[in-house]
């Protein structure tokens, strides 16, 4: 019945599967804002109040934003002068026992090193999620974003380098369970017509698409 689909504008789920085709991930989730994109990732990830974010210094104020949104404390590294992205030499130092995720931004095409950044994840079991507002389709040279974290957020507003006319952003992902939380989440919690628990006004329209 058309009740029991998802909700999903018809061009939006079309930009969908073309953005996740052209990242080489999964899924793609289209939400109203790169800001949205970050902090509906670390509520599907399970980020608390009290847990603790390590980003870079080096970024447009909505990084950080949006961990505060989700209750959780940045904690901020400083960048390495060759990239201007987060210095994975320092991040170590700053993981405390409340620590829980690291956020690299990757900034005007260049690419934080995801390779460094992804062993420390591993030893110290923590999320990795990119912001990759100001660097879409970067990558390295034998990986691409998203092969090395648990997801990928990106902001669509005017200014970035793929832009809508107005606000927009998303997520892209290899994983199922971030894919289906943060496509919940952006839809007051319904993945079903008149079904809805605890979530947000979060999609990217069809407009925007």
């Amino acid at each position: 019945a058309a009740q029991d689909r998802e909700y999903s504008e018809p061009i939006l789920k079309q930009f969908e599967q073309d953005l996740a085709r052209y990242s080489g991930t999964k899924h793609a989730v289209g939400l109203n804002s790169g800001t949205d994109a970050l902090w509906l990732v670390f509520m599907a990830l399970g980020i608390r109040p009290a847990d603790e974010i390590i980003t870079t210094a080096n970024t447009f104020f909505a990084t950080a934003e949006a961990i505060w949104i989700a209750g959780a404390k940045a904690v901020f590294v400083d960048c390495d002068p060759r990239t201007n992205t987060i210095d994975p030499g320092r991040i170590e130092a700053a993981i405390t026992p409340r620590t829980r995720a690291i956020v690299p931004v990757h900034l005007y095409g260049l690419c934080a090193d995801m390779k460094s950044i992804r062993e420390i994840a591993r030893k110290h079991d923590l999320f990795v999620i990119e912001d990759n507002a100001q660097g879409i389709d970067g990558h390295g040279p034998d990986w691409k974003q998203g092969q090395l974290s648990d997801a990928v957020c990106t902001s669509f507003i005017i200014q970035k380098n793929l832009g809508t006319f107005g606000d927009g952003g998303a997520v892209v992902t290899n994983r199922e369970d971030v894919d289906r939380a943060v496509r919940k989440l952006r839809n007051h919690g319904s993945t079903v017509r008149s079904v809805h628990s605890m979530g947000y006004n979060s999609r990217l329209d069809d407009v925007h698409a």
